[in-house]
């Protein structure tokens, strides 16, 4: 396997230092270092989109997740994805259309012109950067237990995600966002491969669909039902994840910025009827590999279940493209996302463009060490931890959509009750406050809270309409 890796691994390099130097960018403007010259055609913007959505928490995290909940994953995503596609054809229209007629830099700035108080945006900033961070993590821990299973006597976890992190660092400064997303396109393309054909892999050691899941309900029966073994696949689950998914569009920025910079209407509805096939497409063969460690590998480890079912049960050639595959996914994404990060704070700089650049590249640099430090420290539970970064910008929803479609400027209510839903999240999570008050669980209360804060700003707006 030593030598595959090598080898594809010295070919993958090469392509990404082509790809880097054919995007990289001289000039630092925040049109085409920040916004990849704001131009995306249908293609590239499937599989950009595409690459920071699902990549290293896919292949490693919801195999593990299927393994340990069951089936009802199926649900978990392939329904809310589903959903996604058909709010972002609606709505995305309209928050492209009026990103464009802005001046537009980032989520955070375009809140802040909407609303007319910088407040606005300083809340959604700190949302984003708030739980993105645990998401990128999730990307570097996810490759890094996955090297260190490979080669356990090579580098410590943490030895591999500092590596990660300055490979990824470097090439963004390098290409900027246009860098990111041709090797986001790379990213999707091997990505797709590598879990289709290890996932294929797993399926046939049991012969057919059908005889896999007659071996799983052997097993554990309890894993082909909701709410599953560990009762987790409530109807608050299913409710709670849809919203978070259903959102991710315009509430992750390094969708969003893409979501914006698309070239066309039409490009962009073809890019979410073809985001919603791939969805579809990559997660299937997540749930062969889960089956396949709930079979044979139920009570092992994360790390020993992905060393078998990625590495030590495929053949040479096979592991060692997966390695390359989630090295890329890893870096593909983090760096979408700690790129956005540096790209919402600069749209709430109001200096001249090249100073706020350069504040913005040096901010970029640490967000990186910060995100490689809480990997170091996060939990083995990947999906999970990702489906709270989820939760934690969704509750941005409602500030960011009634902001973008409001035709009038919305007062403070939304962004301060926002930024109460904030802390009392992050309180909950750490254990502060309840994760739950009666049989309700803490993410229902505050969607409910920021839906109650919405309708009586839109009230108060239209009330306003009718006396002028």
């Amino acid at each position: 396997m030593i030598t595959s890796f090598i080898i594809a691994g010295s070919i993958y390099l090469t392509i990404l230092i082509y790809l880097a130097q054919r995007s990289r960018v001289k000039e630092k403007t925040t049109s085409n270092y920040l916004m990849g010259g704001g131009n995306l055609g249908l293609v590239l913007g499937l599989f950009t989109t595409a690459a920071t959505i699902f990549s290293a928490f896919t292949v490693i995290g919801m195999p593990d997740f299927f393994r340990t909940h069951g089936i009802g994953a199926w649900i978990f995503l392939a329904v809310a994805d589903a959903m996604m596609v058909y709010v972002l054809i609606r709505v995305g229209v309209v928050v492209r259309r009026k990103a464009r007629s802005s001046d537009y830099k980032g989520m955070a700035g375009l809140l802040m012109n909407a609303y007319g108080y910088k407040f606005a945006g300083i809340v959604a900033f700190i949302g984003v950067v708030t739980f993105l961070i645990p998401y990128i993590s999730v990307q570097i821990r996810g490759v890094s237990i996955f090297l260190n299973a490979a080669f356990p006597d090579a580098l410590p976890v943490w030895g591999w995600g500092t590596l990660i992190v300055a490979i990824m660092i470097i090439y963004s400064e390098v290409g900027g966002l246009r860098a990111i997303m041709y090797n986001d396109t790379l990213q999707g393309i091997i990505l797709f491969i590598v879990i289709w054909v290890i996932g294929w892999n797993c399926m046939r050691e049991f012969g057919s669909v059908s005889a896999m899941f007659a071996k799983v309900e052997a097993t554990k029966a309890a894993l082909l039902s909701v709410p599953g073994p560990n009762g987790l696949f409530t109807t608050q689950f299913f409710i709670i994840s849809a919203i978070s998914i259903v959102l991710l569009p315009f509430t992750q920025p390094q969708i969003s910025t893409r979501v914006i910079i698309m070239k066309s209407t039409s490009a962009l509805r073809k890019m979410a009827i073809g985001l919603g096939i791939f969805a579809t497409l990559v997660i299937l063969p997540t749930m062969f590999m889960g089956m396949y460690g709930a079979v044979l590998y139920p009570d092992s480890t994360v790390q020993e279940f992905i060393g078998h079912v990625l590495l030590y049960d495929q053949a040479p050639a096979i592991a060692a493209l997966g390695l390359i595959g989630l090295i890329a996914a890893a870096i593909s994404t983090s760096d979408s996302q700690i790129f956005a990060l540096g790209t919402e704070l600069r749209s709430l700089l109001t200096t001249d463009d090249k100073k706020a650049l350069f504040i913005t590249r040096i901010f970029i640099f640490v967000v990186g060490i910060v995100a490689l430090l809480f990997s170091i420290l996060s939990s083995e539970h990947l999906v999970l931890l990702a489906r709270t970064s989820f939760a934690g910008t969704a509750l941005l929803g409602p500030l960011i959509l009634v902001g973008i479609l409001s035709k009038k400027k919305p007062g403070l209510l939304i962004p301060i009750c926002t930024l109460v839903a904030l802390v009392v999240f992050v309180l909950s999570n750490a254990g502060v406050l309840p994760e739950r008050y009666g049989p309700i669980e803490i993410e229902i209360c505050l969607f409910a809270f920021l839906l109650l804060a919405t309708g009586i700003e839109l009230l108060r707006l239209n009330a306003q309409k009718e006396v002028s």
